[in-house]
């Protein structure tokens, strides 16, 4: 008789499909597996791998996790609170000179459109009729 050896096969995470990995976090996820019954079912040697692909594709916050559940003081959510505030003030500011300086490049474009229809006598914009495309074509009867 033959005995089998289950010879030991180093893996690494580019061995596994980013699909497998998904199947597997949403099992663990919707609570069919636990971590150590989806590495035996599957085969999955390392003990943290799991653990590293739910951080990486699962649903949970990790980064804005409370490790001891305590709950916030009314300063510290008022300061959180307030950080927010400044940081969405910041994007609000940058996205507004976002916008100024494409407004600006969409008054000089214009501005050299017209510069070279006078200069060399051509048309250069479409000549589109503005009510067409919502006018409705009576049919003959």
């Amino acid at each position: 008789m033959k005995e089998s050896k289950s010879q030991y096969v180093k893996r690494t995470q580019k061995d596994y499909t980013l699909s497998f990995k998904l199947e597997v976090v949403g099992q663990v996820e919707r609570g069919e597996l636990s971590l150590s019954e989806a590495r035996l079912k599957y085969g999955i040697q390392g003990h943290n791998t799991i653990r590293v692909w739910l951080q990486k594709y699962g649903n949970f916050d990790w980064e804005n996790q409370c490790p001891n559940n305590m709950t916030k003081s009314k300063t510290q959510t008022i300061l959180e609170l307030e950080q927010k505030i400044k940081l969405l003030e910041k994007q609000n500011a940058t996205l507004e000179h976002r916008a100024e300086q494409s407004d600006r490049k969409a008054a000089i474009f214009d501005m050299m459109i017209d510069m070279a229809e006078q200069e060399y006598n051509i048309s250069v914009r479409k000549n589109s009729l503005p009510g067409l495309s919502t006018t409705i074509v009576k049919k003959k009867k």
